[in-house]
């Protein structure tokens, strides 16, 4: 036995100290082995839609619909599965509905019984494909001793019936029947999705990203890949300007200043006076908001101004960002020096375009990318705001733990936009601080950088790490952002559209290409012939007769428009998928009208299951990257009991 194994044996032998403490973890692996491997669930371009979220989070896109149907079949009606589905989703409001609808106690006492049994089978059903221990750690404190007692009870077995019953008598009996069901459909919710993986952006366009980061804080199992709408707050948190401006800018186009002001608190109200003083008497027309109906329209004047204000400023900060690292070869983007202001005309690629406003108070035609005074003040009060947040910060913190550009995950390759190609299907080669990276050694020192520039304490790597943030929200070679620019100057300015063009990168012509996408899962580590990749950012036209399912099923895009600003575009609002045990079924979701209709008219998210693909045999947790895991442990514990039996370890504690 080599000594680093024994060093290791020894230390494997504190916890499992004898050879029964070993030889009963073995036996425990090697059953959780076998057990049916736990649901994943997919979700991408959330874009800020936290009730149509929260909603998807809690059917599991379906899942909880047919654990129901798996467990009732025939035996309710399709009225009491939608009410039973309803209350699982929604518990505590539709409690208070039905407590107001009960005209007797009596009767109020009835629901609760038929509702606590059909809910208690409910939990069996969803909890039997998991471990008692791992079932009891998910138990709510509060009912954890009862509801293990129900759920591992057979009440068909005549000397446990009475006892079963009386449980369940004494829990209405005693008031605390209301409390009991939420707990349940709580758990329900809980066990249903074993782990959940978010495909990047989470932020920006919605009006709700910051209370979908605290339902993910508390979520038990999730992981995250960077989407580029992620990466621009991760930017902004970090104290990068120019990913400020750009939040901000955004915020503001989409009527969603109170995210920050409301949601983060971060005080707006300098750039607010600056906005009023400086573009008082300017056009601000073509800086429209696209507001929603929550949209308070006495603010659109003074919301038009600012956002004004800060798209003239993130131009200027990104004019100096890309002169200060030219190796991110974005010259082509420096447009604030190639405006003629006689002509009111703009020089791009060459080519002389009419602008729409030239009314640019702040900008000096002979140092165009110079802040004034006030600009300077005003980006320094944002820039102390953001990095002082503590919700933000918080929030960011639990992205760069949860987080990375991409994630291997179950012969699954997750990432959120592309892998950088040129047009015969090679991985593009990136300059990155002056030495070239391709395929997934790029991502990997993207996303080295991105945490440099959050974490550092080293000032040159803070600097380098925070504009490679940036570049990875907007550079024409970024992976998560993958077009060839952000034509967001031209998008305002001009009216020629052929300007707004922002060319795809050669991944999204290639995802077909059975060799092309072969590649890049060997690349990462992948078997070609039996994985899959899963990404978003780009919206799926599904009324333009486009598909999310590529390559016969190698590559599934999931975006569909869960953003109502993509709807119109793709004509349903969002794709998610589910792998479980038995496959792959990707869901197309319908607009969700509410969440208050979906509590009172019980009205669930419409959705059409496709089948990717089916499992020949059931996977088991032996089948997953945890079942790897577990399988190596077993080997170690299998040696350490080799060690105690031939005396190479000594037993403690006999």
């Amino acid at each position: 036995m080599q000594d680093l194994e024994l060093t290791y044996l020894k230390s494997l032998s504190k916890s499992f100290p004898t050879i029964a403490d070993a030889a009963t973890e073995i036996i425990n692996l090697q059953a959780i082995l076998s057990l049916p491997k736990g649901t994943e669930h997919f979700l991408t371009d959330i874009h800020g839609e936290y009730e149509q979220f929260n909603h998807v989070l809690k059917n599991g896109s379906g899942s909880v619909k047919r654990k129901i149907d798996e467990e009732f079949g025939n035996t309710l009606s399709s009225r009491d599965k939608r009410s039973l589905a309803t209350l699982i989703y929604y518990p505590m409001e539709k409690l208070e509905l039905v407590m107001q609808e009960e005209d007797s106690q009596e009767n109020l006492e009835d629901w609760f019984k038929i509702t606590l049994h059909r809910l208690v089978q409910m939990t069996k059903r969803v909890a039997s494909k998991y471990t008692r221990s791992k079932v009891r750690k998910a138990l709510p404190k509060d009912f954890s001793y009862v509801i293990e007692e129900l759920i591992t009870e057979k009440e068909e077995v005549q000397d446990k019936e009475a006892y079963y019953n009386e449980i369940i008598h004494t829990i209405i009996r005693i008031g605390r029947a209301p409390e009991f069901i939420a707990a349940l459909c709580n758990l329900i919710q809980r066990l249903v999705i074993d782990h959940l993986h978010i495909v990047g952006d989470i932020y920006d366009r919605g009006n709700g990203p910051h209370i979908i980061m605290d339902t993910l804080s508390q979520y038990h199992s999730v992981d995250i890949q960077w989407g580029n709408h992620d990466v621009v707050w991760m930017g902004a948190a970090s104290g990068h300007t120019g990913c400020i401006a750009n939040i901000i800018r955004i915020s503001a186009r989409y009527g969603n200043l109170d995210i920050l002001e409301e949601g983060y608190g971060i005080n707006l109200i300098p750039l607010a006076t600056f906005a009023m003083n400086t573009y008082a008497d300017s056009n601000c027309d073509v800086f429209s908001i696209k507001y929603g109906e929550d949209y308070d329209t006495k603010d659109l004047e003074l919301d038009k101004k600012m956002h004004k204000a800060i798209a003239i400023i993130q131009f200027k900060l990104e004019g100096q960002l890309m002169k200060r690292r030219p190796e991110f070869d974005m010259a082509d983007r420096l447009l604030l020096d190639k405006i003629d202001y006689e002509k009111k005309t703009v020089l791009i690629d060459g080519k002389e375009y009419a602008m729409k406003d030239v009314d640019f108070p702040t900008v000096d035609p002979g140092d165009p990318y110079r802040l004034t005074p006030e600009e300077e003040q005003v980006v320094e009060r944002l820039r102390h705001a953001f990095v002082h947040c503590e919700k933000l910060q918080r929030h960011i913190r639990f992205l760069f733990s949860k987080g990375s550009l991409y994630k291997v995950y179950n012969s699954n390759l997750l990432y959120h936009g592309c892998v950088p190609m040129d047009e015969e299907g090679n991985f593009l080669k990136v300059n990155v601080f002056g030495k070239e990276y391709s395929g997934k050694a790029l991502y990997d020192i993207l996303d080295h950088y991105a945490r440099k520039g959050y974490y550092s304490q080293d000032k040159e790597e803070v600097e380098k790490g925070r504009d490679i943030i940036w570049y990875i929200w907007t550079g024409p070679n970024s992976p998560v952002f993958g077009k060839d620019k952000m034509a967001t100057f031209e998008r305002y300015f001009v009216e020629d559209k052929s300007t707004h063009t922002e060319i795809k990168n050669s991944y999204y012509r290639l995802m077909d290409n059975e060799e092309v996408l072969g590649r890049i899962l060997k690349e990462f580590g992948l078997d070609e012939n039996s994985s899959h990749i899963i990404n978003g950012h780009v919206p799926v036209e599904l009324k333009k007769g486009e598909t999310p399912i590529k390559c016969g099923g190698k590559l599934l895009i999931i975006d569909g428009g869960f953003s109502k600003a993509y709807q119109g575009k793709t004509g349903i609002a969002g794709y998610t998928l589910v792998a479980n045990s038995h496959g792959m079924t990707l869901v197309a979701h319908e607009p969700f009208e509410s969440a208050e209709s979906a509590i009172r008219k019980e009205s669930d998210i419409f959705s059409d299951s496709i089948i990717v693909e089916t499992a020949p045999r059931r996977i088991r947790v032996s089948d997953t990257d945890i079942g790897t895991e577990l399988k190596e442990s077993i080997g170690y514990l299998e040696k350490l009991l080799a060690a105690y039996r031939d005396g190479t370890l000594i037993e403690k504690g006999v």
